[in-house]
């Protein structure tokens, strides 16, 4: 069942390990994962990032040590997370994460392929 905001999931917990610059994200189906800083923050879907179409999409490099200063509840739908390289644009919503953590790998692996065809690394 949808909720008023039409999302498809909803979380029941979210836990930021700063330390481990994880955040983890507990679904209301069971689903649970773990999403790094580094993958939140190079994904992340603000127009900074993401431009206005697919095609103006940044790869972003050297955000391998990258970290969450925190995150802050966005009303019943969504997170605005702050990184420690001060990127604090664009709501991550429930279905967003879940998307993430569902496609982790997959996100992961063109995330890596286009960082090397645009000759970028991960390190700073």
């Amino acid at each position: 069942m949808k909720n008023r905001f039409d999302l498809q999931h909803m979380p029941t917990e979210i836990r930021l390990k700063q330390e481990e610059k994880i955040l983890e994200v507990d679904f209301d189906d069971g689903s649970s994962f773990q999403l790094p800083a580094e993958l939140l923050r190079v994904e992340s879907p603000s127009a900074e990032v993401q431009g206005h179409s697919p095609a103006e999409k940044k790869i972003i490099g050297g955000r391998r040590h990258v970290g969450i200063l925190s995150v802050e509840a966005v009303g019943n739908y969504a997170v605005k997370i702050a990184f420690d390289d001060l990127h604090d644009t664009g709501l991550y919503s429930w279905d967003l994460l879940y998307d993430f953590g569902r496609r982790q790998d997959e996100i992961w692996q063109t995330y890596l392929q286009n960082l090397e065809a645009e000759g970028l690394s991960r390190d700073p």
